[in-house]
């Protein structure tokens, strides 16, 4: 049996400094970053997404970014089972994986594995979502409450995309969502994750999402969204749901002042922010750090911390 391998998680809210911990960590410690990011596996949309460019990560490899086209589906578990293959090549060179991570839910279905949930049917959803157009969301929430209360009762009614896929899978499985939930799920049983948080005062969050916002559009955000759509990217793609790109898609169609257009974006980043430190504060066994990933008190301190996990270079 292989000896357990150390990696470290940097979690926290966007723009809270994890892709620069995390290349500091790793120059440290003699790492390689593995993003953890739902919005990062598509090509192409690169400002918006907040992806490092290749001349500012100093040289540390960046793993599980640019996976995927826009138009294609890409779920938690395929990104567990591409992570997975990335940390054991990296183990194989005896290096060290410092994940940043900004969506918790990769993070959770990477380290306690998932359920083995039957996956998605094209034709059924196409059903559901004519039945949510012509009869409101609120007609496939009763749907799923008479399927699985329980599932009902942690989805809100006006949610269809989770009401949606809760009730794919009840039909599908022939099961709760529950009882699939509750099935035995895989770990990660060669690698132990120490998990490090980042928690900046909530007012140098926000100034520091401001900023970015702005410091994005300067660096040619709209620009980049008009390359895309150059490329025949279909506007009904993924990731022109993220935050940003739908609102400066409305400017660019005329339908929004760009000065209103950013402070949607910095509002919505806020919005954002303050959900990922709600599913962060939930996540077990993460020790938290009041500050910023480019600070150095935070850095010696995150270090420090480290050393007292067996974790030295």
């Amino acid at each position: 049996m292989k000896p357990l391998t150390r990696l470290v998680a940097i979690v926290g809210p966007t723009a809270s400094g994890k892709s620069t911990l995390g290349i500091r960590l790793a120059k440290r410690l003699g790492g390689e970053v593995v993003v953890c990011d739902s919005t990062q596996v598509y090509r192409h949309f690169d400002i918006g997404t907040a992806k490092v460019p290749l001349a500012a990560q100093q040289g540390i490899p960046h793993h599980l970014v640019d996976l995927v086209e826009p138009t294609e589906v890409f779920t938690a578990g395929e990104y567990r089972r591409r992570a997975i293959e990335v940390l054991e090549q990296i183990r194989e060179r005896g290096r060290m994986p410092i994940l940043t991570v900004g969506t918790g839910l990769y993070l959770r279905a990477l380290l306690e594995g998932l359920a083995d949930a039957p996956g998605r049917s094209e034709e059924l959803r196409a059903r559901l979502r004519k039945s949510a157009e012509q009869s409101g969301p609120e007609y496939l929430h009763r749907m799923l409450a008479r399927l699985d209360p329980l599932a009902a009762k942690r989805i809100a009614a006006r949610d269809t995309q989770k009401t949606i896929r809760a009730i794919e899978i009840c039909l599908l499985a022939r099961k709760t969502v529950t009882e699939v939930h509750q099935a035995g799920r895989p770990g990660l049983p060669e690698f132990e994750a120490v998990k490090v948080g980042l928690q900046p005062p909530r007012e140098e969050l926000y100034r520091r999402i401001e900023l970015r916002v702005e410091a994005m559009v300067q660096a040619g955000w709209l620009e980049e969204i008009g390359r895309l759509t150059a490329l025949a990217v279909p506007e009904t793609a993924k990731p022109f749901e993220f935050i940003g790109y739908s609102e400066l898609l409305r400017h660019l169609r005329g339908e929004l002042p760009l000065k209103q257009a950013v402070q949607e974006i910095q509002q919505a980043t806020r919005r954002y922010a303050k959900r990922q430190m709600t599913w962060f504060r939930k996540e077990p066994n993460v020790e938290w750090f009041a500050g910023l990933g480019d600070e150095d008190g935070v850095l010696k301190a995150v270090l420090l911390h480290l050393r007292g996990k067996g974790i030295t270079r």
